[in-house]
């Protein structure tokens, strides 16, 4: 079937049957490995965060560029994800394929979301928490506490329906990366497909819930401590964490599992799509 396609790689149908089986072994992940992959995958889309933080705080880069050069950084997030292997929220998304093929209950991939949901955030904060206390914030006269309180606030700021839409059309691309990744034979092919819809999402400013688990708790870590980089006004508060993280949490679900997911289920689904051997 790699004939048809013309490229040395996993053709649609095999990306579909493997997302599956992949699937069902996440869905059956006994709890305690399940739990630190997924404050591992929490903590590595932080440190893509991080860097996106970086290259947004400096004002000499022209609009455009900022945006395409933090969203090629952030994919250090999703690509330690893919090859050292965690447990990511919205990549778990793709758990509906072997729902949808009987594989695994309702019930199990239930569980995998929100244990993984949680232990992403625990990731997450936890890498928050030591990038605040190992001074990074106060970094160019506190420029970079500037800039994450800055981004947190428009976050928190956005209309409910606004974050969701966001956070649907960022997950629609996660998966789009996820699902190219298992195209890849080798960590070459992984990077170039993960980096692309990434780069993608980030410069189109779409919302990634995993990635404000990281920044909005950040934000207020600068806002309340003497760091230099805190920022006065308005801060950004717990209620208005959670509400971001609810609507951008939800609409990365709809995205990853129906536009995604579901989608290439009723493209790919079934035995009968895949290569047949003698």
């Amino acid at each position: 079937m790699n004939d048809l396609y013309g490229f040395d790689a996993f053709a649609p149908a095999e990306i579909a049957s493997r997302i599956r089986t992949s699937g069902e072994a996440k869905a059956k992940l006994a709890l305690v490995p399940l739990v630190m992959l997924g404050v591992l995958a929490g903590a590595f889309i932080g440190f893509g965060t991080m860097l996106f933080v970086i290259v947004r705080a400096d004002a000499s880069l022209g609009f455009a560029a900022s945006r395409l050069v933090a969203g090629v950084v952030f994919s250090l997030g999703l690509l330690m994800v893919v090859v050292a292997g965690a447990e990511l929220f919205t990549g778990n998304n793709l758990l509906v394929l072997a729902w949808a093929e009987g594989r695994v209950s309702a019930a199990q991939v239930v569980r995998n979301w929100v244990i993984v949901c949680i232990a992403n955030l625990a990731g997450a904060v936890g890498l928050a928490v030591l990038v605040y206390l190992s001074g990074h914030t106060a970094m160019g006269d506190g420029i970079i506490g500037r800039s994450v309180t800055g981004i947190a606030l428009a976050k928190q700021q956005l209309p409910w329906y606004e974050a969701f839409v966001r956070g649907m059309l960022c997950n629609v691309l996660v998966c789009m990366a996820v699902w190219m990744a298992m195209a890849g034979r080798s960590v070459a092919d992984k990077a170039v497909a993960v980096v692309f819809p990434v780069t993608a999402f980030v410069a189109a400013g779409f919302e990634h819930g995993i990635a404000n688990m990281y920044l909005l708790p950040l934000a207020m870590l600068v806002q309340s401590g003497a760091d230099p980089g805190a920022a006065g006004g308005t801060a950004v508060t717990l209620s208005g964490m959670a509400s971001n993280l609810l609507f951008v949490t939800a609409g990365n679900l709809v995205g990853g599992s129906v536009l995604v997911g579901l989608t290439y289920q009723l493209i790919y689904g079934g035995k009968a799509l895949l290569p047949r051997t003698a």
